[in-house]
């Protein structure tokens, strides 16, 4: 399939051939749901911690004796029963990750490109040219483009592209080799260099 490519003023200079494979393949949303749900599982920190009635700090002294008050039978006040005492079944640190086979995340990735193209959300762009940090002409170029909310990936590097972006809360700028399903679905426009396609389809040559 053939992609339009335009320059920083949205104005078309050429076309692009892609992969059918990575960028015209089936679109499988359960991919989407599997991947993503992963991806978050791997970033919670799992740090989460409760004190069992063997942490807590208090006395182990007998609360009463053991017959004759007309009292249920206690032995110390660290219970789960008593107020400030331990916490039963409650939550402690944890690792929440998962692993996803290659193949899986591989056919997510490629159904999420191509969910992007077919509905005329990828815009591809034949370079950056930035000589230095400005985070307006950022602004006025994904303003061009048509996309405020926008994934910005080039193959390498660009330092000054990348300064440029961070501060837009609506963009984020990303290299090829760590594009994933969350972040191209998350934002509403998927702005590529003419080398990110290349890289991405190296990436994902089967």
């Amino acid at each position: 399939m053939k992609l339009n490519v335009l320059n920083e003023q949205a104005q078309p200079v050429g076309e692009i051939e892609v992969s059918d494979d990575i960028f015209g393949a089936e679109i499988k949303p359960y991919l989407h749901w599997e991947v993503v749900k992963n991806q978050l599982a791997s970033r919670r920190a799992g740090t989460h911690d409760t004190k069992t009635r063997a942490e807590v700090a208090y006395s182990s002294k007998k609360v009463y004796k053991q017959k004759g008050t007309g009292n249920a039978r206690h032995g110390s006040r660290k219970s789960p029963l008593f107020r400030k005492g331990g916490v039963a079944h409650g939550p402690h640190p944890r690792n929440y990750a998962y692993t996803v086979p290659k193949k899986v995340r591989r056919a997510a990735l490629c159904s999420a490109l191509s969910t992007r193209a077919s509905q005329g959300e990828l815009v591809v762009v034949e370079t950056f040219g930035f000589d230095k940090a400005r985070t307006q002409q950022a602004v006025k170029m994904l303003q061009a483009l048509n996309a405020p909310k926008a994934l910005v990936v080039t193959s390498t590097e660009h330092t000054n592209l990348h300064l440029s972006i961070r501060n837009l809360p609506t963009a984020k700028y990303i290299r090829a080799e760590g594009v994933n399903v969350y972040d191209v679905l998350k934002y509403d426009r998927l702005v590529l260099s003419v080398d990110a396609v290349r890289a991405l389809e190296a990436r994902l040559s089967r």
